[in-house]
């Protein structure tokens, strides 16, 4: 919900919205019927990766049906799958969701947010401007090729698993367990977090 304006502050015709209704509204997600949880992980490691990830978060936070509830901190992570050096470092982080989109549409957005950034798939493992990928939605388990779900390589990811760990110390992976023992599970070596850099949530 929107603060009041300054200019509304001087219209004597207009009163200030107290916080406490501020805080009910924004609790009930009056502007989503009936939402489910999603957790989307992002990452970026060409071009100005921070500033690549905050347009990501704003973009998912601008479509309809979708509220950015929490935003976790930011990791600098070794790339996976490829000879060590022979990348640029990611930044990667994950959003916590409520959305009223069916999973096709949220990929579909996902996909549009990577094009947006100029995101190309040259190569597997290849070096890329944006990755948005939808890691769980609500408790859904599916095989589909196109959106497997929950995303199938979560749960041996610690660049994934350790911001949702931060932005959610309670979550569960579907079909794995708390995220806090699947992350206990996995090496941390070459992720690592950047209390310097922050994401903003978007209001």
């Amino acid at each position: 919900m929107t603060r009041p304006s300054i200019q509304g502050q001087t219209d004597p015709t207009v009163q200030p919205v107290p916080a406490s209704v501020v805080e009910q509204v924004d609790a009930a997600d009056a502007t989503l019927h009936n939402p489910k949880r999603a957790v989307v992980a992002l990452g970026a490691n060409l071009g100005n990766r921070l500033e690549t990830l905050q347009g990501a978060v704003d973009a998912l936070e601008d479509t309809p049906g979708i509220r950015v509830k929490a935003v976790s901190p930011v990791y600098e992570t070794e790339p996976w799958g490829v000879e060590p050096g022979s990348q640029p470092a990611y930044f990667n982080a994950v959003v916590l969701l409520k959305t009223t989109l069916p999973p096709s549409s949220l990929l579909e957005r996902a996909h549009a947010v990577e094009e947006a950034f100029h995101r190309v798939r040259d190569e597997r493992w290849g070096p890329r401007t944006l990755d948005v990928d939808i890691v769980s939605y609500a408790d859904l388990r599916s095989d589909d090729p196109h959106l497997t779900l929950p995303h199938p390589r979560a749960h041996e990811r610690a660049f994934v698993l350790a911001p949702w760990h931060d932005a959610d110390p309670e979550a569960e992976l579907p079909g794995r367990g708390p995220v806090a023992d699947l992350l206990d599970a996995v090496t941390r070596e070459g992720v690592t977090p950047r209390a310097d850099l922050e994401l903003r949530l978007p209001e």
